[in-house]
């Protein structure tokens, strides 16, 4: 089993950090405010351990689930401690009104955090097109995921699995500026009647 950590304490990470647990993932939860990781250990329960900001994370696996607009600075204050690391980046990148991204027409922002990273660091664009709520039923979801390291890939993959989770490969990292573009989709769809409770799924058709 991977060892997880999350930098970041927000519903997603509850929410993922709740299926790595009880996969058998040991989980790392990391956040400026210590005492509310540690109550988010407390609820998470056995298996939940905390480590101050900005220490070197002890995951084979580092999510980076902290909202687009810091994702960045977070990535340069860690510096090296990311190197060698799988860096699953999970941030939307959609406006105000979520009625486009806010990055520049031709990149993503999984591509800027990896500009901003070590280069031995592998970025892994995924979980972006679920909703954190979504994640804590026990439904089997679809996660899509990009990256430009088959190794990196091949990890996830299999964590994403183990979650109960289906994983689908989409490409290089440079598609990650499309799974960024389905956030604004999700939310018009959800905004204009579908509702919050939703989520995408791929078809197989034979």
């Amino acid at each position: 089993m991977s060892s997880i950590s999350f930098i970041g304490l927000g519903g997603m990470t509850r929410a993922i950090a709740t299926r790595a647990l009880a996969a058998g993932h040991p989980v790392e939860l990391v956040g400026r405010d210590a005492a509310k990781a540690t109550d988010l250990a407390v609820t998470l329960g056995d298996g939940a351990t905390t480590a101050p900001f900005g220490a070197a994370p002890a995951g084979d696996i580092v999510i980076l689930a902290v909202p687009f607009t810091g994702a960045i600075d977070v990535v340069t204050q860690y510096g090296d401690a990311l190197a060698d690391k799988i860096v699953i980046d999970i941030s939307n990148t959609f406006n105000e009104d979520a009625s486009g991204v806010v990055t520049p027409d031709g990149t993503s922002g999984a591509q800027l955090i990896a500009h901003a990273a070590p280069s031995s660091t592998r970025i892994i664009k995924a979980f972006n097109t679920v909703f954190g709520h979504v994640l804590t039923s026990d439904r089997t979801l679809d996660v899509l995921f990009a990256g430009d390291d088959a190794d990196a890939k091949a990890t996830v993959s299999a964590f994403i699995e183990s979650l109960g989770l289906r994983p689908f490969d989409v490409g290089g990292l440079a598609m990650a500026r499309w799974l960024e573009a389905a956030g604004p989709l999700l939310m018009g769809l959800a905004q204009n009647g579908a509702g919050f409770d939703i989520a995408l799924r791929v078809e197989q058709v034979a």
